[in-house]
């Protein structure tokens, strides 16, 4: 048998099933820009140094989410990188050639800025732990900070570790840092420091890296550089 509802109670009921298509229908909405918002903004991890062809493992340099990784991450990567480069077959060597011909527009420029972000970051880094220091404690500090890049950079070069002591190798930083410093006073003939900056102190960061740099970031890495010119000058 049929029960014939009223009309209001009929027409209470329709209603109730459009706001519950038309709340599904939201949900499912938000749902969908949710999972896009997520994929757009989450951290791509790096590639597999080892286990990734080597145009995919070159391809994450030139993403942001290269820079969001913490330093120390980033470092690795590249000394990793740098290992695998010397053990290239012919044929990984034609596809890295190919990749970085390839690289054009904005993700050359991201492969740029992600290289700068690393020498900024590293200085910034440097130069904020040496000004939280104790002055008594500032030269040791740039000793072990000179010694501990200089060996970074002999193994991503090299990838050996060199057998000299601390000691011999800050003897020949000090050695090379007065030359320097004799052959820049016959440049400009003594002078100022801002005179010397002048003629190419600091040029290894003030040319790209500074313009990244906060004003706070540039008087800390000035004072930090030039503290450790003296360091190497004068010790």
């Amino acid at each position: 048998m049929t029960i014939a509802l009223p009309y209001q109670v009929r027409m209470y009921l329709d209603d109730r099933k459009r706001l519950a298509k038309i709340a599904v229908g939201l949900l499912v909405a938000i749902l969908v820009c949710v999972g896009l918002f997520w994929n757009a903004t989450r951290l791509r991890l790096p590639p597999s140094i080892f286990g990734t062809p080597i145009d995919n493992t070159l391809s994450y340099l030139t993403l942001k989410d290269f820079s969001k990784l913490p330093l120390e991450e980033r470092i690795r990567f590249m000394m990793e990188l740098a290992e695998r480069f010397r053990s290239l077959k012919p044929s990984e060597s034609a596809a890295m050639a190919a990749f970085l011909a390839g690289v054009a527009g904005p993700a050359r420029e991201q492969l740029r800025n992600n290289v700068k972000t690393i020498a900024k970051d590293v200085l910034v880094q440097g130069a904020q732990d040496y000004m939280a220091l104790a002055p008594a404690k500032r030269g040791a500090f740039l000793d072990e900070w000179m010694i501990k890049w200089q060996r970074k950079m002999e193994k991503v070069t090299t990838g050996k570790d060199d057998t000299k002591t601390d000691a011999e190798r800050l003897d020949a930083m000090r050695d090379q840092g007065q030359r320097n410093e004799e052959r820049q006073n016959r440049m400009t003939g003594g002078g100022s420091l801002s005179d010397r900056s002048a003629n190419g102190f600091l040029d290894f960061w003030q040319g790209e890296i500074q313009g990244s740099s906060t004003p706070r970031e540039q008087g800390q890495i000035t004072k930090f550089l030039d503290d450790m010119r003296m360091r190497l000058v004068y010790r």
